[in-house]
């Protein structure tokens, strides 16, 4: 999940893990519990902005048809809205992040996308076209925007599939574009273009080109969907790590600028030995 404000001034992204893919706990366990390594990331970009992503055990989570409890934090769907409520720890300022999200789809999709034809991965876009209202104590978090939500399942490690991916959702006045683009460990590519439109339609486009978007801070490989006539660029640093990176997009799209959000992931630099415990300082776990 994920939202810009309205005026463009803050960001947010929501993660709820079962079995979480980036967590050293779980690679060292053998990820042959998933229950047992859960946890929610909260992400505010902005000022005041903070990071939370404290693994716990299978004794502090409860699971139910609409309901997801992560310790003292709360994923709920009303039928209407996703409710998040949430009490959590932020690294590294080691104060408390607390507050309520709700995110308003305006569709439903039911549509599911093989990232591999095997089936072992698939992506669930939810709702691409939604609403969010954001409170948080910290000053200022009082805010609404657009928003996404959607869903990744998979039967095997990211590793042990996937070299690189890049992914982006971008808002325009009538319908959301989602670019999926990915490196597979066999040499094949997946590339998915999808058109989501505020009527409820979906449709398969033929993408724009892809184009290298300026490296991050950690030099990592970024590329994105734009037109030929324009080179994308970061907007704002979202989050920035040695294999992962979360930015606000600058691209053009059919002659349409927009400002979305994009996403880089490396796995060879993710399954680096020496990056593995230097997570544990970014995702502390309650045993």
């Amino acid at each position: 999940m994920d939202g810009i404000s309205d005026d463009g001034s803050m960001a947010i992204s929501i993660i709820a893990f079962i079995g979480s893919v980036f967590s050293p706990w779980y690679s060292w366990s053998g990820r042959k519990n998933p229950h047992n390594h859960c946890s929610l990331n909260i992400v505010t970009y902005g000022k005041g902005g903070r990071w939370t992503m404290t693994e716990r055990n299978e004794g502090s989570i409860g699971l139910s048809s609409n309901n997801f409890q992560i310790g003292p934090s709360d994923v709920f769907w009303n039928g209407k809205s996703l409710d998040i409520t949430f009490r959590e720890i932020t690294i590294p300022h080691l104060d408390i992040l607390e507050g309520s999200i709700s995110i308003f789809p305006e569709n439903m999709t039911d549509i599911e996308v093989l990232l591999k034809p095997d089936g072992t991965h698939i992506w669930r876009p939810f709702a691409p076209i939604s609403r969010i209202q954001v409170e948080t104590n910290k000053k200022g978090w009082k805010w609404e925007g657009n928003a996404y939500l959607d869903g990744n399942f998979g039967t095997r490690a990211l590793e042990q599939d996937f070299s690189y991916w890049t992914w982006s959702r971008l808002p325009f006045k009538q319908h959301t574009i989602t670019f999926y683009d990915a490196e597979l460990k066999n040499g094949d590519n997946t590339n998915i273009a999808l058109k989501f439109g505020k009527d409820g339609s979906i449709n398969i486009i033929d993408p724009p080109p892809l184009k290298k978007v300026k490296r991050t801070n950690w030099l990592l490989k970024r590329v994105a969907r734009s037109d030929n006539d324009f080179a994308p660029f970061q907007n704002k640093r979202l989050l920035d790590s040695p294999f992962y990176s979360r930015s606000e997009l600058v691209t053009k799209i059919n002659g349409e600028k927009t400002v979305g959000i994009h996403e880089a992931l490396d796995m060879g630099r993710f399954t680096n030995p020496f990056i593995q415990p230097l997570l544990c300082a970014k995702i502390p776990r309650v045993f």
